[in-house]
């Protein structure tokens, strides 16, 4: 506590920021979001036809990228306008669920060097406070202000740098998921539209109906 109270925000920030990198880095594993086969499953479950609610609702519960190619397939007998709009909406709340405490994490990283400064501003007030109460004989006094401020700019710009460049880091993964999830949402589309395309022409077609004599 050499730095004052001003390190106290600080090292709450700090201990913020961290959690928020662990719960991070674990949640957004790759195999925990783009499952590795799973769009050529999904894919292949679509071509046979093998759906059932609970197997959606499986597949759904399992990844985001899983989540995305449900909400495709429970409207895969729909126009692909609407089973489009349907991905789109899903993929919203998706991105919005993996970029969780990101904001947050970007605020650490923003507050981090003001917080540091408030306790360089709150340590020279100190020791120009000192100054004028006992004069500039006692140099311990001046050096303990000094102190003080260095020690709060330093930690404050400790936690700010880690915390921005984690965020970025963050951000950047979430960025190519989606843009990976969008792939194989694109890839299941134009299947089920294929499918939707094909199924009129392997319907069986009627006999024409053979025509009546006329009389005489």
């Amino acid at each position: 506590m050499a730095g004052g109270w001003a390190m106290v925000p600080i090292l709450i920030c700090s201990a913020i920021a961290l959690a928020i990198v662990l719960e991070r880095c674990w949640t957004l594993r790759r195999a925990a979001v783009l499952p590795p086969g799973l769009g050529d499953e999904v894919r292949q479950w679509a071509r046979t036809g093998k759906l059932d609610p609970g197997h959606l609702e499986t597949l759904s519960n399992g990844s985001p990228l899983g989540e995305l190619l449900a909400a495709a397939l429970a409207v895969r007998r729909q126009p692909r306008e609407i089973i489009k709009e349907r991905i789109e909406d899903t993929g919203r709340h998706v991105v919005h669920r993996m970029e969780r405490y990101l904001n947050t994490l970007g605020t650490i990283a923003l507050i981090g060097p003001l917080l540091g400064l408030f306790g360089t501003v709150i340590g020279l007030i100190r020791m120009f406070m000192e100054v004028m109460g006992g004069g500039i004989g006692d140099p311990a006094k001046m050096a303990g202000g000094i102190g003080e401020a260095l020690i709060c700019t330093a930690s404050g710009l400790t936690v700010a740098i880690p915390a921005y460049v984690l965020h970025r880091y963050f951000r950047s993964r979430v960025a190519g998921y989606c843009v990976q999830m969008e792939k194989q949402a694109t890839a299941l589309l134009d299947d089920l539209t294929l499918s939707a395309a094909a199924a009129p022409a392997r319907a069986p077609r009627r006999a024409p109906a053979p025509s009546t004599p006329s009389p005489g």
